[in-house]
């Protein structure tokens, strides 16, 4: 397989694992009766948006880059503020 190939199988890749958060959380939330995001959708979003925004740095298509980085900026710091709040005490008896 040559390289344009390779890049083209990331960038699709990519493209997969972050499509896939939407119907991660449509699940969740036909499961909950309510809108719900749930911590895979954020996890889809990290590692599928770091995967295209390698790929967009490899076409060097900046518009692609500032929006991918924005992006995982995001879903890095929502990933930070899940992480760090305290655990939610036991709902009474």
């Amino acid at each position: 397989m040559d390289q344009e190939t390779i890049w083209l199988v990331i960038g699709f890749c990519g493209q997969a694992l972050f499509g896939s958060r939407f119907l991660i959380q449509w699940i969740a939330s036909e499961k909950q009766k309510r809108s719900v995001i749930p911590l895979a959708f954020w996890y889809c979003s990290i590692f599928g948006g770091l995967t295209l925004f390698s790929y967009a740095l490899y076409r060097m298509d900046p518009v692609f880059i500032v929006g991918q980085a924005l992006g995982v900026f995001i879903y890095a710091r929502n990933l930070y503020f899940i992480h760090r709040r305290e655990p939610e005490a036991p709902a009474a008896s």
